[in-house]
């Protein structure tokens, strides 16, 4: 579909003589500029760039700054004929990977133009409070502003200083050469441009005319183009109709468009009262007061109380404050017709990165630009993903779950951990399918149901998986384990307390089971997702340094976010896709792809535009090889019930075949967020997707939901998209890299076999770190065997000597560890099931009563306190002989009795230590699935 091109501004404005003198004597009289540019002007203009922080070079002098003008401004165009003749186009429409099937054509009608005698006061004054309080008075720049803004990325303070006159020239008046070779000279370009514009259109009515043609052509979400039409895509109004509130507001969105698009942002408020189980028919839209879009209207309202040169004293201090209190009411929207819409905005997303880098969210381009985007999406695995994203989601809060389930086919067998879910609050979910090796999102749904009505747990229009921050919870301890073992601060081998411990500030996180199972193994902890050990060997690699490697990984966290001792077990929030993309880096052996939606754009010609060479997108080594195998080798475990009988019910299957994959779950600490990660084995074919899926499911409104955990939610929701969109694909195995090294280990310390040790596993290591130490936690006691007590002489005997368990070496650089270990192991000698310690937990066995691989043990028993009881020997000749007397008579004693009965009688004996006496415990009863 072609438009028929239209200016954004008429050349010539027709403004009402009388408003026209009533903004000059509210703006202030200002120099009229002389047409042609001025050299002085332009020095100015590049000096403050290029005095930013040593941004571009030095001065060499006055010629240099006349050159560089000269060599700059070399190509641009007239602004004043620009600016006149600036002109929509085509749709850019977008295609799925085949590039048959169509899922959107981007900029559909939501365009008006508006003349700047409709626009009201309120309108320009918020837009140029928070956009260029100076933009009536300066020269088309800022010099202070970039000053500013230039010592606040340097501090790492990242922000922006474009003019409303820089931001018009960077959108539309500048051709593409100018935006070849670095940011900088692109800027001063920008610059260069910005001043000769407001000189071809001087004083007030050039202002007039240039803010004229920015609100003309800014992008405020929600397919709306220009103020006017942003003004009735949301409200219903035209602009002369506007409250102040949803003026400021609308000044509000063209910082980011995507991410402050009202609508997306918006939920559903039923507006009848509906009985539990039944469907609402009556809604309205309203964004939410705490959402950022909200709070940045209210920064602008309070930025006008002082920024308002054309409305001037018209509204009060209490009208401002009043308006900041005013709901965001949005009218009903008609549905846009696209297919994997959530997906089709990451690829609007990725076009503005590709043409406007500077301005991503703020790039018409991208939609009247006339290109065909071909995607990577996948369109068979995206009607899969969907699928099972709306069944999980919203069939069990149907008034008829089954019938739900029936029409989508999905089969009886697969039903009942959907229709467990139901009454338990929980609203929404997301995935995504990726190819690990090429960074190609092959699936993509960032809500359930896109075109739904929704409500405050249930906002279907909002992208979780990008834009939402939420917690990983457990599914990010593969990160942090696998930066430990890169770094060789930690080996799968390592032994770990699962100990409830004082962090800090009273921070003693537990097991949701509350069970503490002693010394186990990294490869245990992080395949039975425990906590404690999580915590400790983050701690151990350095919380600074984790945090910083994550990054590595591609994962992002609010600014705010600093490193805490709790962040081992998931409490940084993050974007769920990019935890994808990290599981992807373990996947792909430590190689990090960096993600990616489009495969190609060709223009209306037919014109390749992107990418600009055949080469293959590369990604960069994160880790090593043989650590990201280990971590994988671990996770693949979980898909295999001889080796985690709680995972592994969600493993992958091709009919009776049993796919290798890897993977791990997480859930908060309060069930907000569960989610769950993981991958299949590459395959041999490097033409054949490798595929990684990851699942959030939750509510809009991160309420928790009412007692599900990842085990009964989002595992069998990654289980069922996996297992669905590898049908028939080649089953494949996971294979090590040479240099990986095996050893026999300790089942319980990790360590070299020694001689005390009662079961052995076999364990990978990268090289140089397989353990050479036989025993730190067994300690070496002669022991009588008769009574089991520490052996002194005279003892019934024999001695002999037996290996004990010895925490006085165990996590000894960490005090409060070691002094939770030794309250742990004064429990732990009385047996399992001994409740104790700060929160009330149990000792237990490794994993549980019903599932022990290593048995009903510790890996060696607790040390006795007592001595053993010396034994006196009384003979009396009228006893009867006793034939098992262990002192026979001495046949060459003369005073010896022929026959003489001789017993054993024990004497008291005193204890090393007060032993307290063991009261009966018993193990707990068999366990549920883990709470994780």
């Amino acid at each position: 579909m072609v438009h028929a091109p239209y200016a954004i501004v008429r050349p010539l404005m027709q403004t009402s003589v009388a408003r026209r003198q009533r903004h000059r004597r509210a703006i202030g009289r200002r120099p009229s500029g002389r047409r042609g540019t001025t050299v002085a002007t332009v020095v100015g203009a590049i000096l403050a760039v290029l005095l930013v922080g040593t941004i571009l070079v030095a001065f060499v002098g006055l010629l240099v700054v006349v050159g560089a003008y000269n060599h700059y401004a070399a190509g641009l165009p007239l602004p004043a004929a620009a600016l006149n003749s600036i002109q929509f186009e085509q749709q850019t429409i977008v295609y799925d990977r085949t590039g048959k099937i169509e899922l959107a054509r981007l900029g559909d009608l939501k365009r008006e133009l508006v003349e700047f005698d409709e626009i009201p006061g309120e309108v320009l004054d918020s837009t140029t409070a928070i956009e260029d309080k100076d933009f009536w008075t300066n020269a088309g720049f800022d010099p202070f502003a970039i000053i500013s803004a230039g010592i606040d990325t340097v501090s790492g303070r990242p922000r922006g200083a474009s003019t409303i006159t820089q931001q018009l020239v960077r959108q539309r008046l500048l051709p593409p050469e100018a935006f070849e070779g670095s940011t900088y000279e692109r800027k001063i370009r920008e610059i260069i441009q910005s001043i000769r514009l407001t000189e071809a259109f001087p004083g007030q009515e050039g202002k007039e005319q240039i803010i004229t043609a920015y609100l003309n052509q800014n992008f405020y979400g929600n397919q709306s183009y220009g103020v006017k039409a942003a003004a009735r895509s949301y409200f219903g109004k035209s602009l002369d109709e506007l409250t102040l509130a949803q003026a400021a507001i609308l000044a509000a969105i063209p910082q980011s468009p995507t991410r402050f698009d009202l609508v997306r942002n918006a939920e559903s408020v039923c507006l009848e009262d509906v009985p539990e189980g039944a469907e609402c028919t009556k809604f309205k839209l309203v964004v939410p007061p705490e959402t950022e879009i909200v709070l940045r209207r209210n920064h602008i309202l309070d930025l006008m109380k002082t920024r308002s040169p054309l409305t001037g004293d018209k509204h009060s201090a209490a009208q401002y404050e009043a308006a900041k209190d005013e709901p965001v009411d949005l009218q009903q929207q008609v549905s846009i017709n696209w297919k994997a819409p959530h997906f089709v905005w990451q690829v609007r997303r990725q076009l503005g990165e590709i043409f406007c880098p500077d301005s991503p969210d703020d790039c018409p381009k991208v939609d009247s630009g006339g290109y065909r985007v071909t995607t990577t999406l996948d369109w068979e695995m995206q009607k899969v993903a969907e699928k099972w994203v709306y069944v999980s989601a919203r069939a069990p809060n149907a008034k008829d779950p089954r019938a739900v389930l029936t029409a989508r086919k999905i089969p009886k067998a697969a039903q009942g951990w959907i229709l467990g879910l139901r009454g338990h609050d929980l609203n929404n979910a997301a995935a995504a399918v990726m190819d690990y090796r090429t960074g190609e999102v092959l699936a993509y749904v960032g809500s359930a149901s896109y075109t739904s009505k929704g409500n405050k747990t249930f906002q279907p229009q909002f992208d979780v998986l990008a834009d939402g921050w939420r917690q990983p919870g457990s599914a990010i301890k593969p990160i942090d384990y696998l930066i430990g073992i890169d770094d060789k601060a930690l080996t799968a081998s390592t032994m770990l307390m699962d100990v409830v411990t004082d962090f800090g500030n009273e921070y003693t996180p537990t097991q949701a089971d509350k069970l503490e199972r002693g010394p186990v193994r990294v490869r245990s902890a992080l395949q039975f997702s425990l906590n404690i050990p999580a915590i400790k060997a983050t701690v151990m690699t350095g919380l600074d340094r984790v945090f910083a490697r994550t990054k590595d990984f591609g994962l992002t966290y609010p600014n705010t976010a600093i490193p805490v001792v709790s962040m081992g077990i998931g409490t940084l929030e993050l974007h769920p896709i990019d935890l994808l993309g990290a599981f992807s880096t373990i996947a792909d052996g430590g190689v990090r792809v960096p993600r990616r939606a489009i495969q190609s754009i060709v223009d209306a010609d037919g014109n390749t535009v992107w990418p600009l060479s055949d080469v293959a997108q590369k990604g960069a080594r994160v880790v090593s090889s043989g650590a990201a195998y280990i971590i994988t080798d671990i996770l693949a475990g979980n898909t295999d019930t001889k080796l985690n009988p709680y995972w592994g019910k969600w493993a992958i299957y091709d009919g009776d075949a049993r796919r290798p994959a890897a993977y791990k779950t997480g859930t908060t600490s309060d069930n907000r967020d569960v989610a769950a990660y993981g991958y299949l084995a590459p395959p041999a074919n490097e033409e054949t997707p490798a595929l990684a899926v990851g699942v959030w499911m939750g509510n809009s409104d991160n309420s928790p939901n009412d007692g599900k955990l990842s085990l009964d939610t989002s595992a069998p929701l990654w289980s069922a998209i996996l297992t669905e969109i590898s049908q028939g694909l080649p089953i494949a195995d996971f294979v090590p890299p040479s240099d990986l090294e095996t050893a026999e280990v300790d089942a319980f310390t990790g360590l070299k076999p020694g001689p005390f040790t009662t079961e052995i596993v076999e364990e990978l290591f990268v090289p140089g770190t397989v353990p050479t130490q036989e025993e730190t936690s067994r300690v070496a006691l002669r022991i009588d065997e008769a009574s089991g007590l520490l052996w002194q002489e005279g003892c019934a005997g024999p001695e002999v000597t037996r290996g004990f368990f010895d925490l006085s070496e165990v996590e000894a650089s960490h005090e409060s560890w070691q002094k939770a270990n030794a309250e742990w192991g004064a429990r732990a000698a009385r047996g399992a099931g001994v409740r104790g310690g700060p929160e009330g937990t149990r000792t237990s066995y490794f994993y549980n009563n019903s599932f022990a691989p290593f048995g009903r043990s510790w890996g060696a028993p607790f040390a006795p306190t007592a001595l053993c009881p010396i034994v006196a020997v009384i003979c009396d000749p009228f006893i009867p002989p006793d034939p098992n007397n262990p002192f026979p008579p001495n046949p060459q004693d003369p005073f010896a009795s022929p026959e003489p009965a001789c017993i054993p009688l024990p004497t008291e004996s005193p204890a090393v230590e007060p032993t307290p006496e063991p009261r009966p415990t018993r193990e707990p009863k068999p366990t549920k699935p883990p709470r994780n």
